[in-house]
């Protein structure tokens, strides 16, 4: 059975990810900054969660020692743990902008840097970025956010050339608009708008991203690396 570690799994993305990850009978780790549970009597895999602050590198070696002892260090890496902090970059707070890269992409590197070392002794692994279509297209408002997941694309890229010699894959998702709770606040009429300006006219589902993380974590993605994977409806075409 086969260790996942997600980052950010205990709302929205992150979370839809460990349940599909936990039906598929991994032993499934999740994270997030507050304490929280997971109740699922179709779990055919084991679901240990784990309070954890990407920023905080202590606490990301205690983590490591613990899963060390409870051999759950992970095949599987799914860096999803993110936030955001919108506002005109006119307006925009230094905090609002530390905060937002601290987490999205030092968070990504804290985290890689801890559990890669694993991977490559074992010489096999998988690790998958969640960024955003932000990240490729910009977007009014994010500056901090859209910096935050473009780099994303460097840091897969780069990181993929360095490892793919051990057999370890490192690719990106970029999601466009999903329906969870970091959409929740849009009234109606903004969901409609947003909706017009995408091919498919309506925004995605969470299982759309958990559905491709399965995919690039699977031997039936042995041979990409180094990609970035747009799910957004077409919203954003290379």
């Amino acid at each position: 059975m086969k260790n996942i570690l997600i980052t950010g799994a205990s709302r929205g993305i992150g979370k839809s990810i460990a349940y599909y990850f936990a039906r598929k009978g991994f032993n499934v780790v999740g994270t997030a900054r507050s304490e929280f549970k997971f109740m699922d009597a179709d779990f055919k895999g084991t679901f240990t969660p784990l309070k954890l602050d990407v920023t905080d590198r202590d606490s990301i070696k205690d983590a490591f020692s613990l899963l060390k002892e409870k051999e759950l260090l992970p095949d599987i890496l799914v860096n999803n743990a993110g936030i955001t902090a919108d506002q005109l970059f006119l307006r925009m707070k230094d905090d609002d902008w530390d905060n937002v890269l601290n987490i999205n992409l030092t968070g990504t590197f804290n985290i890689t840097k801890m559990f890669i070392k694993q991977m490559v002794k074992n010489r096999s692994g998988k690790i998958i970025n969640i960024s955003s279509v932000s990240g490729l297209m910009g977007n009014a408002g994010q500056v901090n956010y859209s910096s935050s997941k473009a780099a994303l694309s460097g840091f897969t890229k780069s990181l993929a050339k360095e490892v793919g010699s051990r057999n370890i894959t490192v690719n990106s998702i970029a999601p466009g608009f999903i329906d969870t709770d970091m959409t929740e606040y849009l009234d109606e009429k903004a969901k409609l708008d947003l909706e017009s300006q995408i091919p498919l006219k309506r925004m995605g589902n969470a299982s759309d991203i958990s559905e491709l993380v399965y995919f690039l974590a699977s031997d039936e993605a042995s041979y990409i690396t180094g990609q970035t994977i747009s799910v957004d409806g077409g919203l954003f075409m290379h």
